[in-house]
């Protein structure tokens, strides 16, 4: 069946983290009955276990709904639920990108957050039709006619339009959605010319292959046709197409305004790139779409298997997830202590340790993550410049001129009654303030400049701890500084464990050697000799705690006599543990890698 164009729209909802995206999207669903009730449950469109678990939307998810509006014109809705954590911001951008309209939510009991303003720019600069939405007009503390003061003085939008909401309880939702119908304009677009679709986004099935994920903005695609990649010109046979109505749903086509899938056999995953242009072989379109930008990694770490044999099921598993999270970035890299493995980057510590649980999850793996870092520019005496995120390609510092590291442009809204210790946070982080003002009575922005590097460890974490989770946090990067950077080396029984070294600034050096050398000593087991763990940058020690002994009662068998018995004994159990530490060789559990990469 072919849809008319005019009676289709395409829309996102964007909103700062925890503002309520995935239970209006759950609401939404629920109205247009296309789930039943015995399968329903809450966050739906939050498939992954993590999602669930932690609350969070990670994955931008699709699902295409059946609206009849109050004058009875039946309507098709393309919405697509998006993440609001600033390290997913990726995906929301891909979102946006498919859309001609968006919704954004704003919580009627927190305001404006700094993640709901960087969103709003988002959306403004492809040009998508925004309604502001207030949620949560349900809970006690709902101030609405403060919000919508903050929609039109701080986002300058239309507050006519302004739909109050309670995802959680209903109220509202046939009113946002008849707003939605008449508010966002159809999907432009020529059904007559050549294919031309986006690809926003793709998984993949064991027994079919790469499902990809489109948005198709000129001409149509049906089972049958043979479709190009415009980035590396494979070809591939369409076998099926389809919509997303939460399970794939097979349909006899997609053309010029819809959002769907298709499923071409594809089994060569790297073929496959998000933000690529798809079009028919025999009648290419001229040009490819803009797509969207191509995403920077900003943290960087290495990924091992625990058993060397799973090597290749690991390379498997990242090329898998890199179809369904295009903004990971990975290279091959070996390491003494842990041997071949993968130099990867990641968006932020979030995006991070949500790799690592699906990859374990998902394809069963037993993986170590090193320290994570930074990209540094490194300029030598002799005018060559180097970028290295890798601590063990950091060079002699006696051949190093300067060093630069990335800063951000961090912005922070807090309530006024935190500002003191946010402040306090910032300066601990090498930050400096660019900017503070008081958005009303009661919240405040806060501008500083700092490292990126400051902020990767634990900063988000302790912000929300001394803000009682009330102020919020988004960067962008804005570019070098001078800094004065080391290695930092960790030694477990006077030899380097090369996956254990940091690059850290000087000043706070000894502060991290601590750290780390105190986890080691609570994770590493006692051996029948003692252990010294040391952190040193270059050849001064800086920090050390050491790992006793298990002791055998060598003396047990001497009842009474002469002490000189008993010092007999104990000497020659003395000189064997000094030989058996020359000769011993000390495991490093998996455990003491990840102990280093928590904060206390």
């Amino acid at each position: 069946m072919i849809i008319d164009k005019s009676r289709i729209r395409n829309f996102c909802i964007i909103a700062h983290i925890d503002h309520g995206k995935s239970t209006l999207a759950d609401r939404f669903i629920e109205l247009a009955g296309i789930i039943d009730n015995r399968n329903f449950k809450n966050q739906l469109l939050d498939s992954m276990d993590i999602e669930q678990e932690r609350g969070i939307t990670i994955k931008s998810q699709a699902v295409t709904i059946p609206y009849k509006n109050r004058a009875g014109e039946e309507f098709i809705l393309n919405l697509v639920d998006t993440p609001g954590h600033v390290d997913f911001s990726y995906e929301v951008s891909r979102a946006i990108s498919s859309c001609e309209g968006a919704l954004l939510l704003i919580d009627a009991s927190q305001g404006v957050e700094a993640q709901t303003l960087a969103n709003m720019y988002m959306a403004i600069e492809h040009d998508l039709e925004i309604i502001p939405v207030i949620n949560k007009i349900d809970l006690p503390s709902a101030d609405i006619d403060f919000v919508k003061h903050q929609i039109d003085h701080e986002l300058g939008l239309d507050i006519d339009i302004a739909v109050p909401v309670s995802a959680k309880t209903g109220l509202g939702v046939e009113n946002l959605l008849e707003t939605l119908v008449e508010y966002i304009p159809p999907p432009k677009g020529d059904r007559s010319k050549s294919l031309k679709a986006l690809i926003f986004d793709s998984h993949y099935d064991p027994y079919r292959g790469v499902i990809i994920h489109i948005r198709v903005f000129d001409g149509s695609v049906k089972a049958g046709d043979t479709i190009r990649f415009f980035s590396n010109n494979s070809a591939y046979k369409v076998e099926e197409t389809g919509i997303f109505e939460i399970n794939l749903n097979k349909n006899n086509g997609l053309s010029a305004g819809e959002v769907g899938y298709i499923i071409a056999g594809i089994k060569t995953i790297s073929d496959i790139r998000v933000g690529d242009t798809v079009t028919q072989d025999n009648n290419p379109c001229d040009t490819a779409l803009t797509g969207f930008k191509d995403v920077k990694p900003v943290v960087f770490s290495s990924i091992y298997p625990i058993d060397a044999d799973d090597y290749s099921e690991l390379l498997s598993g990242i090329e898998k997830l890199k179809l369904n999270d295009a903004s990971l970035v990975y290279e091959k890299d070996s390491s003494v202590a842990l041997g071949f493995g993968f130099r990867c980057g990641f968006l932020g510590l979030l995006h991070l340790e949500v790799v690592q649980e699906r990859l374990e999850r998902e394809f069963n793996l037993s993986i170590i993550f090193t320290s994570p870092s930074v990209r540094y520019n490194i300029t030598l005496n002799n005018g060559e410049e180097l970028k290295i995120d890798n601590p063990l390609e950091y060079p002699d510092p006696m051949k190093i001129d300067f060093v630069e590291e990335p800063y951000i442009r961090a912005s922070l809204i807090t309530p006024a009654e935190f500002v003191g210790n946010i402040i306090n946070l910032c300066l601990q982080k090498r930050g400096v303030q660019q900017h503070m003002e008081y958005l009303d009575e009661k919240r405040v922005e806060l501008i500083y400049e700092m490292p990126l590097a400051e902020v990767l460890f634990d900063f988000y974490d302790k912000l929300k701890s001394i803000s009682r989770g009330y102020a919020s946090f988004d960067y962008e990067l804005q570019g070098f500084k001078q800094t004065d950077l080391v290695r930092l080396d960790i030694l477990v029984n006077s030899q380097i464990v090369d996956a254990l070294s940091q690059l850290v600034f000087r000043g706070s050096a000894v502060d991290r050697a601590r750290n780390a050398c105190k986890k080691l000593r609570e994770e590493i087991p006692k051996q029948q000799f003692k252990i010294p763990i040391q952190g040193s940058i270059g050849s001064t020690i800086i920090s050390r705690e050491t790992i006793s002994a298990l002791r055998k009662d060598v003396t047990a068998k001497c009842y009474g006599g002469d002490i000189s018995r008993k010092r007999k004994l104990l000497e020659k159990q003395k000189a064997g543990k000094k030989r058996m530490k020359m000769v011993g060789n000390v495991e490093v559990p998996q455990s003491a890698f990840l102990s280093i990469l928590k904060s206390d």
